[in-house]
């Protein structure tokens, strides 16, 4: 395991056989994730700070909060707007902080942080990930305790822009099954829900993204018997990329990079397992009550296909 120091603080490169992943000291996230000569997600580079929150952890919760308040057990929070074109508060408090490193070993890597209270969000949460490099690919888990005294409102997501290395993302199929999808208003925020099913927006077979623009949240998602749900892509010649997750994360976000700007504009498709749709904090749906001294985990990875 190698250790540098760079714009976005400390990197810690983990490895197995042909694989790599770059882990970093700001947010705790993801800057690179390789395999053989394949980049497997659109990183950044080491001078960069992330663009597009990619490879970011988002927690307290994930997405976007309506104007940045919410209510919880009858008293009323304001956090701060880091999204003022739309007047809304985006993908949490801790991307933007420092993690450090709690576990290591060459092929795996425990980040972890103290979110302290503070007003808006007066809760303090301990929050460990762990990268962690197999056979079958990337693993990722999070444990979240709440060491407050009471209750925590909670919701967590991540940000991964996946790609197959050399095709452009109009030639890779798409593929997702889930039963609906929200529908939101100007400010990118949830105002109802659709079926899925046998609409533009139905993936369950893979088909080619082509130009279609997706920058939607899905839920009622198709599940293994493992309990384990998937997103994957998959170009011509067969090499694929899937996403995982377990079942603390019942939502997915996909966004394929229209808004993003220069090279990176639909140069991969962001694949983000959530805990909770957008605005949970308001709506209360599937946002996670965590109660004193309690854990909650969940987990989520990355894989690939060769070529054939």
């Amino acid at each position: 395991m190698s250790q540098s120091v760079t714009a976005s603080g400390a990197q810690w490169t983990i490895s197995r056989g042909d694989q790599t992943a770059v882990v970093v000291e700001v947010g705790g996230g993801l800057r690179g994730y390789r395999v053989g000569d394949d980049e497997v997600l659109d990183g950044y580079g080491e001078s960069e700070i992330a663009p597009g929150a990619a490879g970011q952890i988002l927690a307290p919760w994930p997405n976007r909060l309506r104007d940045g308040s919410f209510k919880f057990d009858g008293e009323q929070y304001q956090v701060a707007l880091d999204e003022p074109s739309l007047h809304n508060a985006i993908h949490g408090l801790v991307r933007w902080l420092a993690w450090h490193p709690v576990e290591q070993t060459d092929d795996s890597i425990t980040m972890e942080h103290v979110l302290h209270p503070a007003p808006g969000y007066p809760w303090r949460l301990v929050q460990r990930t762990k990268y962690s490099l197999a056979e079958e690919g990337l693993r990722v888990e999070h444990t979240v305790t709440n060491h407050s005294d009471r209750p925590a409102p909670f919701g967590m997501g991540t940000h991964p822009y996946v790609r197959v290395d050399g095709v452009p993302l109009a030639e890779l199929e798409l593929c997702l099954k889930a039963r609906i999808r929200l529908l939101v208003d100007g400010r990118l925020l949830p105002i109802g829900a659709a079926r899925v099913p046998g609409t533009e927006w139905d993936y369950s077979t893979p088909r080619r993204i082509g130009s279609s623009s997706v920058n939607a949240a899905f839920g009622d998602i198709a599940r293994d018997d493992d309990g384990l749900a998937d997103v994957s892509i998959t170009a011509p010649d067969g090499r694929g990329v899937k996403v995982w997750a377990d079942s603390a994360f019942p939502w997915w976000q996909l966004y394929t990079g229209d808004a993003l700007s220069g090279d990176r504009r639909r140069r991969a498709i962001a694949i983000e397992p959530m805990t909770c749709p957008p605005d949970a904090l308001r709506s209360g749906r599937d946002l996670i009550r965590l109660e004193p001294g309690v854990d909650w985990k969940g987990s989520w990875g990355i894989s690939t296909t060769a070529a054939g």
